[in-house]
């Protein structure tokens, strides 16, 4: 693993904290901490020692000396003691984002106008299996992702980067998509005209559709201006299973891989262009929009 993805793979740092935490806890709990109190004893027993002796000379003495003295003994050293309290919250952190929800932020428009820029939301991580931080490898089957799903993965060109896109192919579906309309496995994809969508950003009107991707309802956007052919794709594995010409592209979904494209469709690097998303690089299923700290009116289920 790179420099670039060890900085960006913000699991590995955290399981990091929380083995470096937490060992420094069960220490501390186990061993340190036992030989404080050893310490102390020997300590307290000295120190009465030596004060009965100067008792029987008539010295009389402060007993809050004794409890001062065992406190100090006892005391954690610093960098014990905050280690020992941020682990467990750091624990329950890499718990919580490994196994169950784990937070994101949109960066790209790629996604318009399901999710845009600035969405925070919270993607499922249990809902396709359980998998194995860091490595990423599922150890329990529970659900596979369906058409329509809206869903994180590792980027197949750089497994540091997460994206986020839309199912529109699983393993096996044959995908025409000719003059930007949709074919899954020779039934044509169904789509209803919306009003012109107006990109605040840029200030340009894109072509607006509810678009059913067998059964999932959701809206997609087209820029008229832009071209039907996919404009060079890369050499991607398993290419071959890709026809491209001037009206757009066929590709037939390998086992254990997904096709996936952003529902701003002319406005998206997607499979279209870099390829298949394996199944081991599944991160998890985008369902719930927490924030936009630009229009709290985005708060809501993903659709």
């Amino acid at each position: 693993m790179n420099l670039q993805a060890i900085l960006g793979n913000f699991a590995l740092i955290l399981f990091v904290l929380t083995i470096f935490t937490g060992v420094i806890w069960f220490l501390d709990k186990f061993y340190l901490s036992k030989q404080r109190r050893a310490a102390a004893d020997v300590a307290l027993a000295e120190f009465d020692t030596r004060n009965a002796k100067l008792q029987v000379d008539g010295i009389k003495l402060d007993a809050s000396g004794r409890a001062a003295m065992e406190a100090n003994i006892l005391r954690q050293p610093t960098w014990i003691e905050y280690s020992g309290s941020f682990f467990p919250v750091i624990a329950m952190v890499f718990f919580l984002r490994s196994f169950l929800y784990e937070p994101f932020k949109i960066p790209s428009s790629s996604m318009v106008p399901t999710l845009l820029v600035g969405d925070l939301i919270l993607v499922n991580k249990f809902t396709y299996g359980i998998r194995l931080p860091i490595i990423n490898k599922k150890i329990i089957d529970i659900n596979n992702p369906q058409r329509g799903d809206v869903m994180v993965f590792k980027y197949p060109k750089d497994m540091a980067l997460d994206y986020i896109k839309r199912v529109v192919g699983i393993p096996g579906d044959r995908i025409v998509y000719k003059n930007k309309r949709l074919t899954i496995n020779g039934e044509i994809v169904s789509y209803q005209p919306l009003p012109d969508y107006l990109d605040e950003e840029y200030l340009r009107y894109s072509k607006h559709y509810t678009e059913n991707l067998t059964g999932v309802t959701h809206q997609i956007l087209n820029d008229e201006r832009a071209p039907s052919f996919v404009q060079n794709p890369d050499a991607f594995p398993q290419y071959e299973l890709c026809n491209y010409n001037i009206e757009g592209f066929a590709c037939t979904v390998p086992k254990g891989h997904y096709f996936m494209m952003g529902d701003n469709r002319d406005n998206s690097l997607d499979s279209r262009y870099w390829g298949f998303v394996p199944e081991q690089n599944i991160v998890g299923k985008a369902f719930f929009v927490w924030m936009n700290l630009g229009n709290i009116k985005r708060i809501g289920s993903i659709h």
